[in-house]
């Protein structure tokens, strides 16, 4: 990957998303009315149980994924075929992605609707895709209260206090929710997991780590690096510290079995998302990125099984992290026990 100064969370998203498609720029010729496309005229026909509605079109995702299920590369099936589009209410980058997205998901034969309950009404499964942490509870209850199977994008919210309230809400309706990062499913990564050095004995992983004022500090972009780093290590910590300055981060944490895992959080220079991984049999590299495809395919597996590829416990327990990393800037660098 080509290196960027003071990358920033959408312009990489937009350059990484669009590699794996082979979209060598991100802009967008308006689309006359008349050009709209409809799922009939593609002679798009989900059986009921395949219809996939997206909230929030204020980030590439809600492009690139539909364009992989749609066409075919990740379907199993499913097809979108409805999306509301509001999402962020102030965040100038989302705000100013909003139309392009729109007219780009119209092309692909996907409905616009203008509330989330004709978006229920319209769909069978949901990716919550807006970019903005902070309406998520607010936009994804309605879904969990209809029972259907939801994927909420990263970050599942602004702060700890709403991811408990979804996972609350999500076990009082018994509704399904699955949230992760593309970097969890990546091949190095998803090769630690599975044993090529043995038992994992440390990990440190760095990521861009720009902030977003209304987030928890990791939560905007660093928490691409967080999920790596829990995928290898496993859910355990027990304290976390930080030594912050004003281009890089250092989080440390210690996991209740004595490792250790850090996180090197970038603002700037050259920035990517990597790490290694230190095990009883070998070290290995993570990352860097490369597709969501492995990603968009857990999400169909979820759709299909219901059952969340990654735990409450686990997805928790990344936000009680970020969380104390929060604690221990505020605090000059004092640990901080996770509860």
């Amino acid at each position: 990957m080509k290196k960027n100064k003071n990358i920033g969370r959408r312009s990489f998203v937009q350059m990484t998303g669009l590699a794996s498609l082979g979209v060598a720029s991100y802009s967008f010729a308006p689309i006359p009315i008349n050009s709209f496309v409809s799922p009939k005229d593609l002679e798009i026909a989900p059986l009921k149980g395949k219809r996939v509605g997206i909230i929030g079109l204020d980030t590439s995702h809600s492009e690139v994924f539909t364009r992989m299920i749609n066409s075919g590369e990740v379907s199993g099936g499913y097809k979108v075929v409805a999306a509301y589009p509001h999402g962020s209410a102030d965040i100038p980058e989302a705000l100013k992605m909003k139309p392009g997205i729109t007219k780009a998901v119209m092309a692909m034969g996907v409905e616009i609707v203008d509330s989330i309950e004709t978006l229920l009404e319209k769909v069978d499964v949901v990716l919550l895709e807006t970019i903005d942490g902070r309406p998520h509870y607010e936009q994804a209850l309605p879904v969990l209260k209809s029972g259907k199977p939801m994927f909420i994008d990263k970050p599942l919210a602004a702060d700890l206090a709403d991811a408990e309230k979804i996972y609350a809400a999500s076990r009082k309706y018994k509704s399904p929710i699955f949230s992760s990062s593309a970097l969890r499913y990546d091949q190095k990564v998803q090769e630690v997991v599975n044993g090529a050095i043995g038992k994992v004995t440390g990990a440190d992983v760095y990521t861009p780590a720009v902030i977003e004022p209304h987030h928890m500090d990791l939560a905007w972009y660093g928490i691409h690096g967080v999920e790596m780093l829990f995928t290898v290590m496993g859910p355990g910590c027990k304290e976390v510290s930080r030594v912050y300055r004003e281009g890089t981060d250092l989080v440390t944490g210690v996991w209740d079995d004595g490792r250790i895992g850090t996180v090197r959080g970038i603002r700037a220079g050259a920035s990517n998302i990597a790490g290694t991984a230190f095990g009883e049999k070998g070290i290995s590299p993570l990352g860097p990125f490369s597709s969501y495809v492995p990603l968009v395919e857990s999400i169909i597996t979820f759709f299909n099984s219901g059952i969340p590829p990654v735990s409450e416990l686990e997805t928790l327990e990344i936000f009680k992290f970020m969380h104390a990393a929060d604690l221990s800037r505020k605090r000059n660098g004092k640990t901080i026990k996770l509860t």
